[in-house]
């Protein structure tokens, strides 16, 4: 399984940075409370989310609208000066993905990681050689061997590479610094 995003945050004109995970949230009295200690003003579901829940939907965002602080009143408000939303997922969702942020941090998930990403280096060597995702023959026998054809070509191309000693690329490092 592939990263969850980061930890959304946004700078204040001070230069200081709250996540979200700065924020404590109370499910049952449907409360957030910043940073400085103050509690949100309200709770409520955003309309889409009313929306959504009338068709069954079960991935419902639901947002608190924090009451702004010393440190965030620069960058919890919108232009027309209404404070802004801390948006949520359910509490099941939303509560999963913050423990997935907190084991993306841990040695074991960055190497199971590393692996993952050597998968999509012979993936991606494949697509870039072969063009294995657009097949030339119609019918399901002749495309397979079509893709057996690649996987034999993208083989060959990496024997010779290590009996030549040829370098291979260098590898790509993240632009998120947790993931390096």
């Amino acid at each position: 399984m592939g990263p969850v995003g980061l930890d959304t945050c946004h700078e204040n004109h001070e230069g200081e940075h709250f996540t979200q995970s700065a924020f404590t949230v109370d499910w049952k009295a449907r409360k957030v409370t910043c940073p400085e200690g103050k509690i949100s003003a309200s709770w409520s579901d955003s309309e889409r989310a009313a929306e959504l829940s009338s068709r069954g939907c079960t991935s419902l965002p639901r947002t608190a609208a924090v009451a702004p602080c010393a440190k965030s009143a620069p960058r919890r408000r919108t232009a027309n000066g209404a404070a802004a939303c801390l948006s949520l997922l359910p509490r099941d969702q939303q509560e999963a993905v913050e423990a997935r942020r907190r084991e993306q941090l841990t040695d074991e998930w960055q190497q199971r990681y590393n692996i993952r990403a050597g998968v999509e280096g012979t993936i991606s060597q494949a697509v870039r050689r072969t063009h294995i995702r657009r097949t030339r023959f119609t019918g399901l026998p002749k495309a397979h061997l079509s893709h057996v054809f690649a996987a034999t070509t993208v083989n060959i191309i990496r024997l010779d590479a290590w009996l030549t000693q040829t370098p291979i690329g260098q590898t790509r490092t993240s632009h998120r610094p947790d993931l390096t």
